[in-house]
């Protein structure tokens, strides 16, 4: 081949890779357009992958990707399945034509600076299976439609500005996996939950009422609850701790008054954790937790207990954090927590209890007045 003919070859490869010739669908470009345009000019740093978007010089789903397009998007032939964005500050609202990208099975643009509405129109990704707008700015309410999702996995709207309340249809989420709407200014109860999940957290809302059964039917894969800094109240029933995948449970700082415990309808119960301190529990301390074979850590600290301390605490195997300070515990605390080789921490101070020795661990805090714990039994010994 001459020299002249090897240039022309050039040009002419040259001029395709600029040419109008995209590989990547037309209407992914427009969304891909849009979604840029809406976030302001001055918030996207010329490092970041928004600023390497240059639709006049590349197509966004070409390859190989030397100096545009460099992060932000995978694409499966020519439409984009992922748009994953760096945590570079970005500041705009999310544009409603996001919703011409449906192949987009991942979302992901959390730790920036999106505020203004979820669009509604994210209900038209019918391939979308993780959606994490967490760590903006988001107001308003979780729209509705969003539970038209039937592929989505993973939703996490934690850490924004959400009102209004969960909705009520969101146990149409078949497919939902791990649901974290934490950090927000939800209000009113829990809806009916769906099926699949494994993870649950609405910690630090509004939420109130009691927690009631319907919402957790067929959970049976539930592992993680959290639900901490809300408003629920009325006894803990015994069925929340039938649930039988349950491993982790935070109700700390609510408003609950009761729990109802009972023995685990199975020896290899799965419950690790229980956190449910700084609420208003009345009555004895349950001793159907010392049945639970691999409950590690317990926290019931600063409720409103009364009693004793039952001794099969002590002997519990698998026990290694217990909180039951800021309560009203009475009598000498079990004989097997004040040898020196007990395995467990935590505390049993600021109770009523007597011969708490300030020489263990679990007794450093003082323990309340005797005036203090006359009044609360009714000016009876507390012993």
């Amino acid at each position: 081949m001459s020299s002249s003919s090897t240039f022309f070859f050039f040009v002419i490869i040259f001029s395709v890779f600029l040419s109008g010739d995209s590989r990547t669908a037309f209407s992914d470009v427009e969304a891909l357009k849009a979604f840029k345009s809406s976030i302001k000019a001055s918030t996207v740093p010329s490092y970041s992958c928004l600023g390497s978007w240059d639709f006049a010089s590349a197509d966004p789903c070409s390859l190989p990707r030397l100096t545009h397009f460099l992060c932000g998007l995978t694409c499966s032939g020519d439409r984009v399945t992922q748009l994953v964005l760096d945590k570079a500050g970005y500041s705009g609202t999310l544009s409603p034509l996001i919703s011409k990208l449906t192949q987009l099975i991942m979302l992901d643009i959390q730790g920036n600076n999106f505020y203004g509405p979820i669009p509604a129109s994210l209900s038209s990704l019918p391939n979308l299976q993780n959606l994490v707008l967490r760590a903006n700015s988001f107001s308003g309410s979780v729209p509705p439609s969003i539970t038209m999702l039937k592929a989505l996995q993973t939703l996490d709207l934690s850490l924004n500005s959400l009102s209004g309340s969960v909705p009520v249809s969101m146990n149409s989420l078949a497919a939902l996996r791990r649901l974290d709407l934490s950090f927000n200014r939800l209000a009113g109860p829990i809806p009916r939950l769906p099926s699949s999940l494994i993870e649950l957290a609405i910690k630090a809302n509004f939420l109130s009422g009691s927690l009631p059964k319907s919402s957790f039917n067929g959970l049976t894969q539930l592992e993680v609850v959290e639900l901490s800094q809300n408003s629920f109240g009325g006894t803990l029933e015994s069925w929340f701790f039938q649930l039988p995948a349950l491993q982790q449970v935070n109700l700390a700082n609510n408003s609950f008054t009761g729990l109802s415990v009972p023995t685990p309808t199975k020896q290899n119960s799965d419950l690790v954790a229980l956190d449910l301190g700084f609420n208003k529990i009345e009555g004895y301390l349950p001793v159907n937790f010392a049945s639970y074979p691999l409950l590690s850590s317990l926290s019931l600290r600063y409720n409103r207990l009364r009693g004793r301390i039952p001794a099969q605490f002590s002997k519990q195997q698998s026990l290694r954090r217990l909180f039951l300070d800021g309560n009203f515990l009475k009598g000498s605390p079990p004989v097997g927590f004040l040898s020196g080789g007990t395995t467990v921490s935590g505390s049993l101070g600021d109770n009523c209890l007597q011969q708490c020795p300030p020489s263990s661990e679990l007794c450093l805090k003082p323990q309340k007045p005797a005036s203090i714990c006359q009044q609360a039994y009714g000016g009876k010994p507390r012993s």
